[in-house]
């Protein structure tokens, strides 16, 4: 079950790669683990995805029964965003672009030259801004700055990260996930909310998106005064699915 994500810690080249349909298949395949560990109740296992884990969660858990709950917290789908932009509206010559040069990068591997790599953040949050507006602005101050950056947080990304979602949906899946209630959690003011729109349509069965009021789309990953609201309200999402009568 061990998997070769290429990012942080983990082995594996190209590094830097994003693959959607790995990232599914972590998910699984750490279900699986759980399932074989002592003291693990096999019928309830639930999956929690942030961000753009929240899309491979959902992905995940309409393919596989073995999951009785899915919430997420700010469902992306990298797909989309490549597409469209974080708020959905942009021009649909920025992605024709990038996999233009992700045509490019796979060539000059192909001849044995260097493909280079996508830079995920500029240098400056005014670079920031003027690229990604708001949400870019919001991204570079979490992750670039002492608030939230790390060693191993990701600098570039492969090429391939581009070409790799351009045939993904992650939220194909949604209507499998019924009638187990997907649990969505989105800010208020985060840009990227049009997205818990379209996952809430698609699901047929029982749903909830709960909005924190105030929050824009990184406050959920520190502060506390939109994480507390939404601890509460997840602890009470799983609770009643795992004490519910099966």
């Amino acid at each position: 079950m061990a998997l070769l994500t290429r990012q942080g810690e983990s082995d594996g080249l190209p590094r830097g790669l994003e693959d959607p349909g790995q990232r599914v298949e972590d998910f699984e395949a750490a279900v699986s683990y759980l399932t074989a560990r002592a003291g693990v109740d096999a019928g309830r296992i639930g999956l929690l995805g942030i961000c753009a884990s929240g899309g491979y969660s959902l992905a995940a858990g309409g393919g596989d029964h073995r999951v009785q709950a899915v919430a997420t917290v700010y469902g992306v789908d990298v797909a989309r965003q490549l597409r469209l932009g974080a708020d959905g509206t942009q021009d649909p010559a920025v992605f024709q672009s990038l996999l233009d040069t992700a045509a490019q990068a796979r060539t000059a591997a192909a001849h044995g030259e260097d493909p280079g790599v996508m830079t995920v953040f500029p240098r400056t949050a005014e670079e920031a801004h003027a690229l990604g507006g708001r949400h870019g602005a919001e991204g570079f101050e979490y992750y670039r700055t002492p608030r939230g950056r790390h060693e191993r947080s990701a600098k570039f990304l492969a090429w391939q990260s581009v070409d790799k979602p351009a045939s993904f949906d992650a939220f194909h899946a949604v209507p499998l996930i019924a009638p187990r209630p997907p649990l969505q959690i989105v800010g208020s003011r985060a840009v990227t909310s049009w997205m818990a729109g379209e996952i809430h349509q698609h699901a047929t069965g029982p749903k909830e998106l709960h909005w924190i009021e105030g929050a824009g789309h990184v406050d959920l990953y520190d502060k506390e005064q939109y994480i507390d609201p939404a601890i509460d309200k997840l602890t009470d999402f799983y609770t009643a699915c795992f004490t519910a009568e099966r």
